[in-house]
């Protein structure tokens, strides 16, 4: 049977600080971000379909969650007073994972060279995954 990922990608706009972190850290200030989140899933391609998932039910997943996130202080968002990346990453997949089937990894790039992958409670994939 024909395995496949397929991966969504929404964006967002936010501000945030992080308040646990040492006293004069840049992060401690106020400050936003233009987010990425790219959301993955995993599964058996449906031979009569297709495909594993529609990418449609995907986005009605996902949108949501961006509309909560997007033009929002994050710190301000139930489960996100001190919102790293990767706690961010663990909230997005924890809305996420009752409504995705196949749920496999999120991605979330708080600028264009840092990011955090987030691969649920389970064990890490190993390489080549």
């Amino acid at each position: 049977m024909q395995q496949v990922e397929l991966e969504r990608t929404f964006r967002f706009e936010a501000a945030h600080l992080l308040p646990n972190v040492p006293d004069g850290h840049k992060c401690r200030r106020l400050h936003g971000h233009s987010f990425r989140v790219d959301v993955a899933v995993r599964g058996p391609v449906d031979p009569q379909v297709g495909w594993f998932v529609d990418y449609a039910d995907m986005d009605a997943a996902i949108e949501p969650v961006r509309t909560r996130l997007d033009h929002h202080y994050l710190n301000e968002v139930d489960g996100l007073e001190n919102p790293t990346s990767e706690i961010l990453a663990a909230w997005i997949w924890d809305r996420l994972e009752s409504r995705m089937p196949g749920l496999w990894r999120v991605r979330v790039h708080e600028t264009c060279n840092a990011r955090c992958v987030y691969y649920g409670s389970g064990p890490l994939p190993g390489p080549g995954e």
